[in-house]
């Protein structure tokens, strides 16, 4: 992968990580019930993010950068597994993204391994 490519994902979990700390809530909503802690883990994951965002953008840091998404993503793994399970609505669209998501964060993986 090229460093086009490293630059578009720093940035990506330096911008997902924001919204954590602005709309917290948004995130409370979707913490699965057998965490506790839910709004330290937001903050959490939302620093995490952005830490590991910047770390990406730095040669001496970056293989620390990639690594820590490659965990973070495995962490939140099983709260989207959670939702997919716990989605109880109608329309089919957002039970397809919930599965779509699935695949996605594999490949999101494997994207921060290639840099790690």
């Amino acid at each position: 992968m090229d460093k086009d490519s490293l630059y578009i994902m720093a940035v990506m979990y330096i911008v997902a990580g924001i919204p954590h700390f602005w709309k917290p809530k948004a995130y409370l909503k979707i913490m699965p019930s057998y965490l506790p802690y839910h709004l330290e883990l937001v903050y959490l994951s939302g620093a995490l993010e952005i830490i590991f965002g910047v770390l990406l953008l730095f040669p001496e840091t970056q293989s620390i950068g990639a690594w820590g998404i490659i965990a973070v993503l495995i962490g939140v793994f099983p709260a989207n597994i959670d939702m997919l399970v716990k989605y109880k609505g109608k329309k089919i669209w957002p039970r397809v993204m919930l599965w779509l998501r699935l695949p996605i964060q594999l490949w999101l993986i494997y994207w921060a391994w290639m840099f790690a």
